[in-house]
């Protein structure tokens, strides 16, 4: 008996969530978006809007006598950033030769059941690797933390008032150190066991004291200098309960923050191994978010009939894009994988 596109289409979308779930769980970056609240969703449009206030809206007047007139000049503080959609989508494909090959109702579930973890897999690493690294050849629309591979990635190396990218279409060049479009910067000297903590706690106490709203959540770490970071404390681990993952596994934190590693760590454009070495990430969920299509969060198409062929197939499609609201709250430490 044949199985109906209905019946393939009802598989998938049982599987979705959980394969959703799984993808967000295996990436640092993802994982800690969807805990620390660094996940919007957006009815549409054509494109994201964030209103920045970049300068000051009017100035203070002190009144020694009461009698002095109050400046009321002000200036319009709203800069908008404004970013453009990222889209992509990938096939979910099953050929009549698997299905004849395959004979039985549980044996063409399972193939499909295979492809989407296969396809969810594929974008995980995809995803991770653009985010982390700006390294992917995909999805060169969706922005990247890392501003040395890409242009108008968040994250640089040079120092406060030094920097500029250009964010959202605004350049970090034009405004100068006090507005929080620039981030915080760290370097540890290839030297960790000597500068490693201080040079971390230095770079959380200048985001945290900059930041409008929330601190520090996630430090997303080479696996270098998380074992760095690892071996430093020693005798004086610091964990915490990750709830999220499987019960009774534990993250390894600094100051409240979890502390994770990545294999895209260091990012590529900052030349591994090389003086601007980026070996640890400072996240702050409530300045950077990851807005998703609330219609195009991993959507799947039905299964159809692909014309002139005899395979049929279901489509996964998502849409979204890296925002920033605030850089000042975010830090880079570098050359921390030598201990």
């Amino acid at each position: 008996m044949a199985i109906s596109n209905e019946l393939l289409s009802s598989t998938l979308y049982s599987i979705r969530d959980g394969e959703v779930d799984e993808l967000f769980q295996k990436v640092a970056f993802l994982d800690g978006a969807k805990r620390f609240g660094g996940i919007e969703k957006e009815n549409g449009g054509i494109k994201l809007q964030r209103p920045l206030a970049l300068s000051e809206h009017s100035s203070i007047t002190q009144l020694s006598t009461g009698y002095e007139p109050v400046s009321l000049a002000v200036s319009d503080v709203m800069e908008p950033a404004v970013y453009e959609w990222a889209d992509f989508a990938a096939p979910i494909v099953i050929t009549k030769k698997e299905e004849l090959e395959n004979s039985g109702e549980k044996a063409i579930v399972k193939i499909v059941e295979a492809r989407m973890r296969s396809v969810m897999g594929m974008l995980r690493r995809e995803l991770n690797k653009q985010l982390i690294a700006g390294s992917s050849t995909v999805l060169t629309d969706l922005g990247t933390l890392d501003g040395e591979a890409v242009a108008t990635g968040f994250l640089e190396h040079d120092a406060v008032g030094s920097q500029t990218n250009i964010v959202g279409g605004i350049s970090k060049n034009t405004y100068s150190s006090t507005t929080g479009w620039q981030n915080q910067i760290g370097d540890a000297a290839n030297a960790f066991g000597t500068n490693g903590i201080r040079v971390m706690t230095e770079i959380w106490a200048k985001a945290n004291s900059r930041a409008p709203m929330g601190d520090i959540n996630q430090i997303i770490a080479s696996e270098a200098a998380f074992a760095n970071y690892k071996r430093a404390l020693f005798a004086q681990e610091r964990f915490i309960d990750e709830k999220t993952l499987d019960g009774g596994r534990l993250s390894l934190a600094f100051a409240g923050a979890t502390v994770e590693q990545d294999l895209e760590m260091p990012s590529t454009g900052w030349g591994a191994g090389g003086a601007d070495e980026a070996s640890m990430f400072f996240l702050n969920y409530d300045a950077i978010k990851l807005i998703l299509h609330k219609d195009a969060d991993f959507a799947v198409s039905p299964f159809e009939h692909v014309s002139g062929t005899t395979a049929r197939a279901a489509t996964l499609y998502w849409k979204g894009q890296l925002i920033a609201d605030h850089l000042g709250s975010l830090g880079v430490l570098e050359r921390g994988d030598t201990y």
